[in-house]
């Protein structure tokens, strides 16, 4: 699996990233190379959450909200 991420130099030094196709996935290090470390292990971590698949019925309607 490739992802994107959009890598940014934060203000107080270090690097700050976050994952697009997932939200709410972003982490930091105070070196690139800490930063890519922190990746894997952001991403991993917001992968592996267990979500159980909704139950929808013919009466449900589903809708995408953004927030």
């Amino acid at each position: 699996m490739k992802l994107k991420i959009i890598v940014h130099e934060a203000e107080e030094g270090g690097y700050w990233a976050e994952v697009p196709s997932i939200p709410g996935c972003a982490t930091q290090g105070e070196t690139f190379e800490e930063l890519l470390q922190n990746l894997y292990e952001a991403v991993e971590g917001c992968l592996s959450v267990d979500v159980t698949a909704a139950q929808v019925t013919v009466g449900d309607r589903v809708l995408e909200i953004a927030v």
